[in-house]
């Protein structure tokens, strides 16, 4: 009796584990390239000569201090804050307003499928090809300059990425019209599950176009839009590739982002321990959007 009372007690912990064993190699395998980087990261920031030296010094919170004394780091959060706001509401704005136009039902089926090719073209090139075709286009003696001058809106040819004056506003809107579609595809999933009775009973009800707009497809829209309003702020902090190819920061700072100062910082100044300072300050940044990430779902589930 004891022996099969002992058995059953055996079997019914291995039954509880069992489903842990099975995630093992998975969270082994996140640990290792994941949690491992990031906390060496974040050691690095508190020491001095890292990497490079067989010996760092414990310096505490004074790469902290020196990068956020910096004024190009500051410069690049300004920057950054700039082109993450800039970005989500354009992206939200033309991605909802594009959206709309293909899900409306004055069109018939074939405009609809061409103009979601059409307007799904910025997201099918990757940053190298963007950057390319945006270079090209934006050349001294590239289309954007001819049509200009031809039509005398300016009188000489403009160098849009080495203006300082420019340059941010420019990168703005390459990286606005790349991810727009992102915006429109998840928008129209979402207009397309708004079920048709509601927007029946509001017509018999006498409201108009705007009204149902108001009342039924922005609330029914919402949980929507802040879930990718929040995902496009992440992953607009942590653009890169793009930034790098188009300026690389430049001219004189004048695109510099905080994605791009960790890595001139890291690999072109082999200042690690500032490197990683920085880098921690993003992910603070990152973490903290995730969180409300994370609530904002949490709170749609429920």
């Amino acid at each position: 009796m004891e022996k099969s009372t002992h058995q059953n007690r055996t079997a019914r912990i291995k039954g509880k584990l069992e489903p842990y064993f099975y995630l093992l190699p998975t969270v082994a395998l996140m640990a290792l390239l994941l949690f491992v980087p990031i906390f060496l990261v974040i050691s690095y920031s508190f020491y001095d000569n890292v990497i490079i030296n067989d010996n760092p010094v414990w310096v505490g919170f004074e790469n902290y201090a020196t990068v956020l004394g910096d004024a190009i780091f500051v410069k690049s959060m300004k920057n950054t804050a700039i082109f993450v706001v800039l970005n989500v509401i354009f992206h939200l704005l033309i991605g909802m307003g594009f959206a709309l136009m293909v899900n409306a039902k004055s069109l018939g089926p074939r405009p609809k499928a061409f103009f979601r090719i059409i307007y799904m073209l910025p997201w099918m090139f990757n940053a190298t090809v963007i950057a390319i075709l945006w270079k090209l286009l934006l050349n001294g003696s590239g289309v954007i300059n001819y049509l200009l001058t031809t039509f005398h809106i300016t009188e000489i040819p403009l160098e849009w990425l080495s203006d300082r004056s420019a340059a941010l506003w420019v990168l703005t809107f390459i990286n606005i019209w790349a991810g727009y579609p992102f915006y429109m595809i998840s928008t129209l999933a979402g207009l397309q599950g708004i079920p048709d009775s509601l927007y029946e009973s509001a017509s018999i009800d006498g409201a108009n176009g705007l009204q149902k707009f108001w009342h039924i497809t922005l609330p029914q829209l919402r949980p929507i839009l802040i879930s990718i309003a929040m995902l496009d702020f992440i992953w607009t902090t942590q653009n890169f590739s793009l930034i790098w190819l188009l300026t690389a920061g430049g001219p004189a700072h004048a695109t510099e982002m905080m994605s791009t100062y960790v890595y001139k910082t890291a690999f072109q100044s082999y200042q690690y321990s500032l490197a990683s300072a920085a880098a921690v300050i993003i992910l603070i940044a990152c973490v903290i959007l995730a969180i409300f990430y994370v609530r904002s779902q949490t709170r749609n589930d429920e």
